[in-house]
């Protein structure tokens, strides 16, 4: 073989190996979106409005087929089609990831939030004295004990307690008093296809019992519905949590003693 037909053989090569390679960086993108898309998505815990059920630094995956797909399903909810295809009625006590409504002037709800449904279309939702009222009968609460959170030096104690809602789902809450701002509500007469949100940290969640900070129109609004359309999944189980307060990203140093094995594949109650 000659010098200039052996040249040509390995530009041959060559580019049918990054042609290779292309068409495998190309299929795992498409399996990646496909997968995210219709199956499992991942989401992290960036605040403590969840606590004790999610800790910040929780990853964890949701379901994107619990309760079918809308656009919001698709990446930068992108869907064209409005409304949900193969919808699947939540149950109350679900710990959900949604589009937070206050975004909707925006033309794309961009803020992804997740809080536990309490209640249902047709629900009478009101707090009382701290106590999760659903239409019109309290909530059964049974004190666990102290909670103690914070990190990094910084520690506050709060009250456990074992929830009990009345389709027998049970979960623990924590509440620092039963007196804070959202401890004593009007009555929430949630809409039709409309979902009532709230955070397991009672007293430190921004959730349907709150003020609703609206992009465009009115500047704001006591208490919010998420709409059926907003839901992106049903959360499932964390894969992986590390606790920020012990390790910054660039002491890894200390990243083992930051990493909380004991959370890892627990399910999401």
């Amino acid at each position: 073989m000659t010098d200039v037909a052996e040249r040509r053989k390995r530009g041959q090569d060559k580019a049918g190996g990054w042609g290779e390679t292309l068409r495998t960086v190309i299929y795992a993108v498409l399996i990646a979106v496909v997968v995210r898309t219709f199956a499992i998505e991942p989401f992290n815990i960036p605040s403590g409005s969840m606590i004790p059920t999610l800790l910040v630094g929780d990853y964890l995956f949701v379901s994107k087929y619990s309760y079918g797909y809308s656009k919001h399903s698709f990446p930068f909810s992108l869907g064209f089609f409005s409304g949900r295809i193969f919808f699947h009625m939540p149950e109350r006590g679900d710990v959900a990831v949604f589009k937070y409504p206050g975004d909707q002037g925006q033309g794309l709800n961009r803020t992804d939030y997740i809080k536990r449904i309490v209640g249902l279309p047709g629900d009478h939702i009101q707090v009382i004295n701290g106590i999760l009222n659903i239409n019109g009968k309290p909530v059964e609460r049974i004190k666990m004990g102290e909670y103690v959170q914070g990190g990094g030096g910084s520690y506050r104690t709060a009250t456990l307690y074992n929830e009990v809602l009345p389709n027998g789902r049970r979960h623990e809450i924590i509440e620092n008093s039963d007196n804070g701002p959202s401890d004593n509500t009007p009555e929430f007469i949630v809409p039709p296809n409309h979902f009532f949100m709230m955070g397991d940290n009672r007293d430190d969640s921004l959730d349907s019992r709150t003020t609703l900070m609206l992009s465009t129109g009115p500047a704001a609004q006591l208490g919010w519905y998420v709409p059926a359309e907003n839901l992106v999944g049903r959360a499932e189980f964390i894969f992986f949590s590390h606790d920020p307060t012990t390790a910054g990203w660039l002491e890894p140093w200390k990243w083992p003693a930051a990493i909380r094995f004991s959370r890892f594949f627990m399910a999401i109650h």
